[in-house]
């Protein structure tokens, strides 16, 4: 008989490897010794004629050696382990304890490994039925048997035979319901566990993909801010060499002095700018470096919001005319969003000083509102199409706002950027924040 396919679906229970096999096998064998030995030693003790020691030899190797393929043929060797037993029953082979053995353990492998739940149940029942018809058969058999009244008189309320009976009856119960059980109970656990290491096995592929996504939101930010602190700082400086460029060329015409003082005041802002770039550069890469505590926004800068008057006051030294406004009441920002919002400023004032014209003029405005703040920058120059920078689906080297959004996006924002319809270019962020909580 060949097991059958599981249906469709249904859950299998791996295949047992090559060393559970071999212990298979290896417990086999030693029930094969131990049912010969055991007929052996019963054959002295039994008071019916027991057949030739052959036969007992041989019936111990057909009971007991199909274990050794319980796990991967079930169903195949409850079938023979239970044949073997009724016909040692019937060749009057005088042993009852390892065969027992052998069979329950058949019927257990049965319930615990049978591939399709429907022929392992099926089988058992059979089985169990039929080994109850065989009981039932024998007893009614024996109520008439002459010897009955070997059994004596007893002392209890119970006629004897009714309660040997009974007794046999209770013993067979409680023998196959506990195989049927443990065996179904071994396939529970088995799948539980199976189950169990699954959703680990998922758990753990979470979280090393967490992991991974984090790495990459932790380079992307970084980028971000190095992005921020190159592009502002060494935009200040090209500014500042062309105009000592510009000045310096004058300076064998001049007589007071005067553009010389112009040219070694910006190529002192050239060398502030450029110490600051090294700076942040050198402390955001050193950061990288550390592998704890990871790098934090606190970490990766100081600048923030108290300090935008400080950038208004450099973007208006290079030459670009800039009016700045604070509307509403000041409250207290926390310090990634108070980066944030320093970050949006620097970005829109670098663009506009590159790409607004000489001539344009800058409107700052920072807002605070009721549960957000907002930082605006506009101005009132060329604007109108695209920006290198200000694109990047169109510019694919452009990553000014495209830092901006994942920035805004990141504190769970809102970003406006795009030409005015007055003429000019806007750029608007807000930023939520939450309340201040007021000791009670």
């Amino acid at each position: 008989m060949a097991e059958s396919t599981p249906t469709a679906g249904a859950w299998q229970r791996q295949r047992p490897s090559p060393a559970a096999l071999g212990r298979d096998a290896a417990v086999a064998a030693v029930l094969v010794v131990a049912t010969v030995g055991s007929a052996f030693v019963y054959a002295s003790i039994t008071s019916f004629t027991p057949p030739a020691w052959w036969v007992s030899a041989l019936w111990a190797v057909v009971i007991a050696a199909p274990l050794a393929f319980r796990r991967r043929l079930p169903a195949v060797v409850a079938l023979v382990v239970a044949a073997a037993f009724v016909a040692g029953q019937l060749l009057f082979v005088p042993e009852v304890l390892f065969s027992n053995i052998c069979l329950f353990v058949a019927l257990y492998s049965l319930g615990a490994w049978g591939v399709n739940r429907t022929v392992a149940k099926l089988v058992r029942l059979a089985i169990i039925v039929g080994m109850f018809l065989w009981l039932f058969s024998t007893l009614v058999v024996n109520a008439s048997s002459p010897g009955l009244g070997e059994l004596g008189a007893g002392h209890g309320a119970l006629d004897p035979y009714i309660a040997l009976a009974s007794i046999q009856v209770l013993q067979n119960l409680l023998y196959f319901a506990a195989a049927y059980y443990f065996g179904n109970s071994a396939w529970s656990s088995a799948r539980a566990r199976e189950l169990l290491e699954e959703r680990t096995r998922e758990l753990q592929a979470e979280r090393e993909r967490s992991q991974r996504q984090a790495v990459v939101l932790e380079r992307i930010r970084i980028a971000r801010e190095l992005h921020d602190v190159v592009a502002h700082h060494v935009s200040v400086m090209g500014v500042q060499a062309g105009a000592a460029r510009r000045v310096l060329a004058k300076v064998d015409s001049d007589s007071d002095g005067e553009l010389l003082d112009k040219a070694v005041t910006a190529v002192a802002a050239i060398e502030e700018n450029a110490r600051v770039a090294v700076n942040d550069l050198h402390h955001l890469l050193g950061a990288l470096r550390q592998s704890a505590p990871p790098l934090t926004l606190d970490d990766a800068s100081s600048l923030g919001v108290p300090q935008l008057e400080a950038l208004i006051d450099e973007t208006r030294l290079l030459g670009t005319e800039v009016d700045f406004w604070v509307v509403g009441t000041p409250g207290a920002l926390s310090p990634a969003t108070s980066l944030n919002v320093y970050r949006i400023a620097q970005e829109a004032l670098t663009n506009a000083r590159k790409h607004a014209g000489p001539a344009a003029r800058v409107d700052a405005r920072l807002r605070y509102l009721d549960g957000a703040v907002e930082i605006e920058v506009s101005d009132n120059g060329r604007g109108g199409g695209s920006r290198p920078g200000a694109n990047p689906d169109v510019e694919p080297g452009g990553l000014g706002q495209l830092g901006m959004r994942e920035r805004v996006d990141a504190a769970g924002g809102v970003l406006e950027a795009g030409p005015r319809a007055r003429g000019g270019y806007v750029v608007r962020a807000r930023f939520p924040v939450t309340p201040a909580r007021v000791p009670q």
